[in-house]
């Protein structure tokens, strides 16, 4: 558990001195310059979000739980668990919790403090807190500013690599956005010593140029930051993804962790730790070792962070063996400020069954945020009794399980840490050896299945194997921990991969997180994530060559490919997998579920959108070209549908189609995840809506146009409106 020390307080409050945004006008609009995409600083547009409280404004609140315990982490009254926090979200002011807690407030905390208790909170109206948060608060995000990307390169040399015309105009576009992404602290609107300053904001300045993710992610963000690393090294923009690692080896400094984006409210946990993963590729590609006399003290501390606050002893009941691992375990007993309300309700909605205790409310709360420290929040691979929806999230287990992912992130950083020190520290380098060893042995004894051919998380609880599968499984294998089970065989390597090549043929879209559909959380099917395709991409990769030579396997006659999924891996039969949807007139109903019609998408070497076969492709380099040409489709389908085009090569929807998918007044949009069943469409579900932007979308498209370039082939994407032939659309020059 994470202690709190004199020196980590004074850490925080010294930081929290330029903190505060300088008072601006409830409903100031601040713009910068514009110029051309490639070189300029982007348009930004700042405005107050309108307070819209769903009850009449002489409408008083209804009554409140108790407010949760003081959370010592967290710096001053205002933005943090307590009264403000918690009657402002009770209120139901924004639509987003997080649009109230990223307000800079318009006057001093004391004045807020001030004007705050002068309700009566029984009697407190509707109308009484809008009047308050237009008073005392500024527009969300004036405390950052576009910046330019003075080193961009609008055509970059990975560009080359594309060889379908249309493909890499996209491409080139996505490109471009990194300009659209860039900020800085804007000093301007800094004020302050806390907590006598003009006012008081939640963001933490940073010292250098970060790219942002997009929508209300408005802040740098630490383990989307290596998605878009892997985007920024192929754009070559060196320097701002040396920026990028500058500012957390600030907050490493700061903080003793990497918080997980860059806001206070973010600051009693942390995100998967890539830290190191990102210093090494960025290393790779430049060569500057010259960071690395600042990096390789920073990435120990940090590790340190992680053995100190996150690991545990575990024994084997499967071979008595003891392994230090890792968990996400955050010591917090209060709703999560950023989401005040949505955990506010999970704990204390009277229509989800008995009342919680308090040590019930709080164990939750911890849950909670510890799910987001995992970034998978939220999911039904970590609910001990997965239901739909709040139901399940009171069930969330997350802290007595240990994740596979989070140990193979682990595993990897030890390992490249120890291949940067090289020769130049041998004490250092064997013993992050030495810990890695332990970490790969741990997940081979722990999580590793033989039978299945699948990796799985340790449930502390149970002291056994979950069964539960998602594309964690594939991890250990992009961290270079490869069983020896794979390695025997290339039937059994494919085993392992084997539920990719059911995805490209039975569904139309990327690979989901999981195959459980009815959680109606954001990390489960249907959704596809971008970071999970550069996972498998790289895991497939990863394999030697000796394993995947062969073709890949047909299934047996009368089966769909669920028949090469080794027995059990997925935990589900092939009726219980979700149902993909037809197109058209018949969209109401699905696919047959079973046998071979199951597959829509197979044809003669390939699957729809799966790119073109080539003559002596072995089984993994199929299921890479394939899982490639899905995503770009997903995104290039989903990006016109919004409204996006190309002059010469494709042209804008009609606004009679674009109104489908209200977007006549838009350009395209980068969602942050897809869906596995449909490539013109974003994921959906989770606890805020969709959004655009995207960092890790864009980071993993350029990775893929980079690596997969002349493998990628125009798609054709379904038809927003059905016609006689339901054809779809095929977007590429003829």
């Amino acid at each position: 558990m994470m202690r709190m020390t004199h020196k980590w307080v004074v850490a925080v409050a010294g930081l929290l001195q330029p903190i505060l945004a300088a008072p601006q006008a409830p409903t100031t609009t601040t713009t910068t310059t514009t110029g051309s995409l490639e070189t300029s600083v982007p348009t930004l547009t700042v405005s107050t979000s309108v307070p819209s409280p769903t009850a009449p404004l002489t409408a008083t609140l209804p009554s409140q739980a108790p407010l949760p315990p003081v959370q010592p982490w967290c710096i001053g009254q205002i933005f943090c668990p307590g009264a403000i926090l918690q009657t402002v979200n009770i209120a139901q002011l924004y639509s987003d919790p997080k649009t109230f807690v990223d307000k800079p407030t318009s006057k001093s905390a004391q004045q807020v403090l001030s004007d705050f208790s002068a309700f009566n909170l029984s009697t407190v109206t509707e109308g009484d807190l809008v009047n308050f948060v237009e008073t005392d608060f500024s527009g969300e995000g004036l405390e950052l500013e576009a910046a330019a990307l003075t080193n961009f390169n609008a055509n970059p040399a990975f560009l080359s690599n594309v060889t379908d015309p249309l493909l890499k105009a996209f491409a080139q576009i996505v490109n471009g956005y990194w300009t659209q992404l860039a900020r800085n602290t804007n000093q301007s609107a800094l004020c302050g010593e806390y907590p006598s300053g003009q006012c008081e904001s939640t963001l933490i300045p940073l010292n250098h140029t970060f790219i942002v993710p997009g929508g209300r992610f408005r802040e740098q963000y630490y383990w989307d930051s290596y998605w878009i690393i892997q985007g920024l090294l192929k754009s070559e923009l060196y320097s701002t993804v040396n920026a990028t690692l500058q500012n957390f080896m600030d907050e490493i400094e700061d903080f003793g962790f990497i918080p997980n984006g860059g806001r206070t409210y973010y600051l009693d946990r942390s995100q998967p730790p890539l830290f190191i993963n990102m210093v090494y590729d960025y290393v790779a590609v430049t060569n500057d070792t010259s960071i690395l006399q600042r990096a390789l003290p920073l990435a120990e501390i940090e590790l340190a962070w992680w053995a100190n606050n996150r690991t545990s002893e575990i024994t084997s009941p499967y071979t008595n063996q003891s392994y230090t691992l890792a968990r996400y375990s955050v010591n917090n007993t209060a709703p999560r400020p950023e989401s005040y309300l949505t955990d506010y309700l999970t704990a204390n909605d009277p229509t989800l069954g008995p009342p919680l205790t308090q040590q019930q409310t709080e164990a939750l709360y911890g849950e909670l945020a510890s799910a987001a420290e995992s970034g998978w929040d939220f999911t039904a691979r970590f609910e001990m009794v997965p239901q739909y929806g709040d139901p399940g999230l009171r069930t969330y287990n997350i802290k007595n399980t240990i994740p596979v992912c989070l140990n193979s992130i682990l595993y990897r950083a030890h390992t490249l840490l120890a291949d940067l020190y090289g020769d130049s520290n041998s004490t250092a380098t064997t013993a992050h050896r030495q810990t890695a060893a332990n970490i790969r042995a741990g997940i081979l004894d722990l999580m590793w299945d033989a039978s299945k051919l699948a990796f799985y998380d340790f449930n502390l609880t149970s002291n056994a194997r979950n069964s539960f599968f998602s594309v964690a499984t594939y991890y250990p294998v992009w961290a270079g921990i490869i069983p020896d089970e794979v390695l025997s065989s290339q039937s059994n390597a494919f085993g392992y991969f084997a539920a990719i090549n059911l995805v490209m043929n039975k569904y139309n879209g990327t690979v989901p997180t999981t195959f459980v559909d009815w959680s109606g959380q954001q990390w489960d099917a249907p959704n596809t994530w971008p970071p999970h395709q550069y996972i498998i991409l790289k895991a497939l990769n990863a394999l030697p060559s000796n394993l995947t030579t062969n073709a890949l396997p047909t299934p047996g006659s009368g089966q769909s490919t669920y028949d090469l999924v080794p027995s059990g891996q997925l935990s589900l039969t092939e009726s219980q997998l979700p149902g993909q949807p037809l197109r058209g007139a018949q969209a109401s109903q699905n696919v047959t579920a079973t046998g071979p019609g199951a597959d829509i998408n197979t044809l003669n070497g390939t699957v729809v959108n799966g790119g073109n076969s080539t003559s002596g492709e072995g089984w993994a380099a199929t299921l890479g070209r394939e899982v490639a040409n899905r995503y770009f489709t997903s995104a290039l389908c989903s990006w016109h549908a919004t409204g996006g085009s190309i002059p010469g090569l494709l042209p804008r929807l009609p606004n009679s189609e674009l109104n489908l998918t209200n977007s006549v007044n838009n350009t395209g949009n980068m969602y942050e995840k897809f869906s596995v069943l449909n490539v013109d469409s974003s994921g959906s579900g989770g606890e805020y809506t969709v959004q655009a932007g995207f960092g890790w979308t864009n980071g993993v498209l350029l990775w893929i146009a980079a690596n997969y370039g002349q493998l990628l082939v125009a798609p054709e994407c379904p038809a927003l409106v059905a016609s006689s032939s339901s054809r779809p659309v095929e977007l590429c020059l003829t």
